[in-house]
């Protein structure tokens, strides 16, 4: 534990001392995003554009994360135990790419369509059975949306008709 916590420390102190944009915290057994974090980073937050928090044991993010990290461009929150997410993720006005695939999602974000940026949606192997197609097609900017190994329910889109790559299982 003393380590993981000391890793995290690194981590975050390399970002604030050397200026760096991305912010790595994967595979460091979180299981909430630390509170201790915001203030060491208070004064790098707006260089930040990506962060990674794959592989944790995530359950939840807050609204402060999303109100905290507004120039966010890339966020990975795969491999953790997301059920759901705060609505303040809607808010991303920078966001690009957003990676929950192997979370817990049992429905589709919907949040994730008011933002004008996202491009990229992997919601990969969660537990989705429904996907708000008409909305995902009014994304300006989206690209491709993952949602292979849900159980999705249902009639499947025609995949020919839509403005995006929307990846499903055949």
């Amino acid at each position: 534990m003393a380590q993981d916590v000391a890793n995290v420390a690194r981590r975050v102190n390399e970002v604030v001392e050397e200026g760096k944009d991305h912010l790595d915290l994967s595979d460091c057994k979180l299981i909430s995003f630390p509170d201790g974090v915001f203030k060491v980073l208070r004064t790098a937050t707006d260089n930040i554009r990506s962060i990674t928090l794959a592989n944790n044991e995530l359950k939840a993010l807050t609204n402060k994360f999303f109100s905290t990290f507004v120039q966010l461009r890339e966020l990975d929150l795969q491999g953790n135990k997301l059920s759901k997410l705060p609505d303040a993720v809607g808010e991303m006005k920078h966001l690009t790419s957003i990676n929950l695939s192997q979370n817990k999602l049992k429905s589709f974000p919907d949040r994730l369509t008011e933002i004008r940026t996202l491009e990229n949606i992997n919601l990969e192997n969660n537990e989705i059975s429904d996907v708000p197609v008409e909305k995902l097609s009014s994304m300006p900017a989206l690209k491709t949306a993952n949602v292979r190994s849900n159980p999705l329910e249902g009639q499947r889109p025609s995949v020919s008709t839509l403005s995006f790559e929307l990846l499903i299982d055949p």
